[in-house]
């Protein structure tokens, strides 16, 4: 007997669930307003694109500043990696650079002594020249003047090489210190937009590799919202169309938007999309944004994830609907 009444109360509990969702169900399709011809809607879930801040090399996180939830400004600084090696590698690097900067110095003070000791060989020379036709030297003494002038000639160009090799070290010394540099201000991690933290997913002191994400961002004010017409209605609309979107809880505003991308091929309605048409028809996708200086002046309805219903105007000239011109929030 107590068995037979537990099951009558379960019972009962199950049918009040089901009249209670029938009744929202109802309740929901009264409140949306009627349309006319030139409307179209479809119910979608606002998104929003999310911006993953991630390592460019591997290493060592050393601080995280901002956590989930916390707004962040354009070039902000966001996490940052220990940089105790790539400090000590700058070091060593600019020192290299001072070296061969040293190294080029004595190679110029070198082509001097050697342009010196060429002019003063091709002199000697000359005036060996004058002496051996007047037969005051001997041809031997001749010939060793013009080896020193050759000899002179053989070393200038041996400094002028090595004033090369200087030089070409002192590029590459430099540009290890540009690639090192570059390393230091990449250890650095900054917000590339303006937005919010919606994961952090990494903690200082954790190791990380090449790519690791450490947060991710998204700009509240960059909502959009993915939803799914019939052929018949999707024909009808352009890119550019006026939209309004009704947020589940928010009812009372409809967020002005705009159609910015219209499938080109249709498709079949992925299950978890709601739709008032039958599954088996095939669809296009469009896509709906949010306004952004809207989204600015109303921050509390800049969110992701929140289901709603889109309104879309498909004639130019059709007037909206009372219940979808309300585009202020109510104090």
């Amino acid at each position: 007997m107590h068995s037979h009444s537990a099951r009558s109360r379960t019972i009962l509990i199950v049918v009040a669930g089901i009249t209670v969702v029938v009744i929202a169900y109802l309740v929901i399709l009264m409140r949306q307003p009627e349309l006319p011809e030139d409307f179209a809607l479809g119910n979608g879930r606002t998104e929003a694109i999310e911006v993953d801040i991630t390592t460019k090399y591997g290493g060592r996180l050393e601080q995280v500043f901002v956590r989930e939830g916390d707004k962040v400004e354009i070039d902000q600084e966001l996490a940052r990696f220990d940089t105790q090696e790539l400090a000590a590698q700058l070091r060593r690097a600019q020192a290299e650079v001072r070296s061969t900067e040293q190294e080029k110095f004595f190679a110029t003070a070198v082509i001097a002594q050697r342009k010196s000791e060429l002019s003063l060989a091709k002199k000697d020379l000359e005036r060996a020249k004058g002496l051996y036709v007047n037969d005051s030297i001997s041809l031997e003494q001749l010939q060793r003047d013009e080896t020193a002038v050759e000899t002179s000639k053989a070393t200038l160009a041996a400094a002028r090489a090595q004033l090369s090799n200087a030089e070409a070290a002192i590029e590459a010394a430099i540009a290890n210190t540009e690639l090192i540099q570059t390393q230091l201000d990449d250890s650095v991690l900054r917000a590339p937009i303006k937005g919010r933290v919606l994961y952090r997913l990494a903690e200082a002191g954790e190791v990380l590799p090449a790519g690791g994400k450490v947060l991710t961002v998204l700009d509240p004010t960059d909502i959009y919202m993915t939803l799914f017409l019939p052929t018949q209605q999707a024909a009808r609309v352009a890119v550019g169309a006026e939209a309004r979107v009704v947020l589940d809880g928010i009812e009372e505003v409809a967020i002005p938007a705009k159609v910015t991308f219209v499938a080109p091929r249709a498709q079949f309605t992925p299950k978890e999309v709601e739709t008032r048409t039958e599954r088996e028809k095939l669809m296009f996708r469009l896509k709906v944004q949010l306004d952004a200086e809207f989204l600015k002046q109303h921050v509390a309805l800049a969110k992701t994830g929140i289901p709603g219903v889109a309104y879309i105007r498909l004639g130019a000239d059709a007037a909206w609907p009372a219940s979808l011109r309300s585009t202020e929030r109510p104090q």
